[in-house]
């Protein structure tokens, strides 16, 4: 999707009431139906593009990532209009926050295959804080972050890292079957159910123009203040990384920091 229709979808999305924006939005959602459908190693641009890095994750594995920019970690950190979705101790030496959009398959491709393993390592034994942050491309990401975002039984309040991290991974791992779906009401509508969501409980989540306003504006506050144009994007203690990481380069990256 180009940058020109991201604006214009956006702008649909946001405007009238709650009930009209969520409408348009899961239309709008079918414009993203090739979201899944791009090499499983790399990162996707902000204006759609996916980047294949293949190679470099490939070789990466005995060498450090190289990172494309430093940030303020102290501003980093701040909490935003939403909750922090955070994972491990506060006080953790390494911080990472990773910046991320439910429909691009770079991200989906980290969290099914190396999240866990970084989480079981370095997130549980107290080594590494890990945060995730709203970063959507499309309507079809900002439905699935809003869902995660709401609990399924009292969709007016907001849900917790317990309720949250589980949806996010369901998510991901039923990407092919969401994302790319003709109807995509219908299709995260069944993935909702799943994760306890009824039919009523799922609109009104969709329908709460506020959390919509707060995740574009998590997305707008990665893009303006911390640089961050592609997902997934890392900001791990000061510095900048984009792109898929495999295990071994990210835990390389992470014992450099302890």
């Amino acid at each position: 999707m180009q940058m020109s229709e991201m604006q214009l979808t956006k702008r649909r999305l946001l405007s009238g009431i709650a009930i009209a924006a969520a409408a348009v939005a899961l239309v709008a959602c079918n414009d993203s139906k090739d979201a899944a459908d791009a090499s499983s190693s790399g990162k996707t641009m902000a204006d759609g593009t996916k980047v294949d890095t293949m190679q470099t994750a490939a070789t990466s594995a005995t060498e450090m990532p190289e990172s494309d920019g430093d940030v303020d970690m102290a501003e980093v950190l701040k909490p935003g209009v939403l909750p922090e979705m955070a994972l491990g101790k506060a006080d953790a030496p390494v911080k990472i926050v990773e910046y991320m959009s439910m429909t691009c398959p770079h991200c989906a491709h980290f969290h099914n295959t190396v999240f866990d393993t970084i989480k079981q390592k370095y997130v549980d034994s107290g080594k590494v804080q890990f945060i995730i942050r709203e970063f959507p491309f499309d309507p079809r990401a900002a439905a699935a972050f809003m869902l995660a975002r709401c609990n399924s039984s009292n969709p007016e309040q907001l849900s917790t890292p317990e309720q949250y991290f589980p949806m996010v991974s369901m998510l991901f791992k039923q990407q092919q079957v969401w994302a790319a779906a003709d109807d995509g009401r219908a299709a995260l509508l069944q993935m909702s159910k799943l994760a306890g969501f009824t039919e009523d409980s799922f609109t009104k989540c969709l329908t709460n123009q506020k959390l919509l306003d707060e995740v574009n504006a998590t997305r707008e506050r990665g893009s303006k203040d911390f640089g961050v144009n592609a997902t997934p994007t890392f900001l791990i203690n000061g510095k900048r990384y984009s792109g898929d990481m495999p295990v071994d380069t990210l835990s390389k990256l992470i014992d450099s920091l302890l």
